[in-house]
């Protein structure tokens, strides 16, 4: 059975979720979107109730509270308090010290309640990953920082003194150095598909290069079937035995497997808007792909944690696959 809790999650946290009982966390804490966030639900018939709850205000403002918030993170001592301090010799009391200052004792929670193969993904803008950045490196130690993800969540936006803001940063830790990664692959652009293979029609297949560069004296250099590879400056991949064997197969121009696709890599992009966008502030890739690549597979049913910052309904879903099909996280 899954859990959908509603309060402050630093409260959630420390009192319902226990020491490294959490293999994967993805959170999304919004900074300065002037929005305010809502808990919407419906009515029993399914219309949308005049009741609203109001989650939060994403405006950060330091004040009495984000003073509390900081000094209890300082005197707990260690390194989260040394980055605390360190940044308020230079931001101030300012805007981005409070939030920094909220989000520094709710990393620490999220690292007790990860598992030793535990990971966490932290999405956030381009205006605070930078400073979360470094707040990750001291909760959870730069030797276990794995990437800094590239999402490109838009195809465009126009701004006229510098360049288009089109991407949030992921940021990608383990716990220790036993985290769990299992990886997977992405799928190939439809334009590199119909650039690269370009051949075979309904099983679509591309030449490939039997050669490699530099001259070899030994079977790789022999000519085989008249092709005198030496004589270009090049040597055969194969030794000719191998490559006659492969020819009588029909394997020379085999097509690669079908649905790998390329390893999946730091710059994930979304190649075009789809019409799964919805309306609202925020949007973030699917955690299907992070919790298939990063999460434990469950041995059975069990509770789990979503730590996320913002009530599931009033978040907007961008799409990751090229299906067009919306999904929530």
């Amino acid at each position: 059975m899954n859990y959908l809790y509603y309060g402050d999650n630093l409260d959630v946290l420390r009192r319902h979720v226990k020491d490294e009982s959490v293999d994967l966390v993805y959170l999304d804490p919004p900074f300065n979107s002037s929005q305010d966030y809502n808990v919407l639900f419906d009515e029993k018939n399914g219309t949308r109730s005049k009741a609203q709850i109001k989650a939060f205000e994403d405006t950060w403002r330091w004040d009495q509270f984000s003073a509390e918030a900081y000094q209890e993170t300082v005197e707990a001592g260690g390194k989260v308090a040394d980055a605390l301090r360190a940044f308020r010799t230079f931001l101030r009391d300012s805007d981005m010290l409070a939030y920094l200052s909220m989000m520094a004792p709710r990393l620490v929670e999220l690292r007790r309640v990860l598992k030793p193969t535990g990971s966490i993904y932290l999405h956030c803008d381009p205006k605070a990953s930078h400073y979360l950045k470094m707040l990750m490196d001291a909760v959870f130690g730069p030797e276990h920082f794995l990437n800094e993800v590239v999402w490109k969540r838009t195809s465009a936006h126009s701004s006229a003194k510098r360049y288009g803001p089109i991407h949030d940063t992921i940021l990608f830790y383990r716990k220790t150095d036993v985290g769990f990664w299992r990886g997977g692959h992405q799928g190939y652009d439809e334009s590199y598909v119909r650039q690269r293979f370009s051949r075979g029609g309904d099983r679509p297949w591309k030449d490939a290069d039997l050669t490699g560069a530099g001259v070899r004296y030994g079977e790789t250099g022999e000519v085989w079937r008249g092709f005198d590879v030496t004589a270009k400056g090049r040597h055969w991949a194969y030794p000719p035995t191998e490559l006659d064997r492969l020819d009588a197969e029909g394997r020379i121009y085999w097509p690669n497997a079908r649905g790998a696709g390329p390893d999946s890599e730091s710059i994930w992009t979304k190649r075009r808007v789809s019409p799964c966008r919805t309306s609202g502030p925020t949007s973030r890739p699917s955690t299907h792909k992070l919790a298939s690549a990063s999460a434990t597979p469950p041995r059975s049913r069990r509770p789990s944690l979503n730590a996320l910052f913002k009530p599931p309904a009033t978040r907007a879903t961008l799409c990751w696959t090229r299906s067009a099909v919306a999904g929530r996280p």
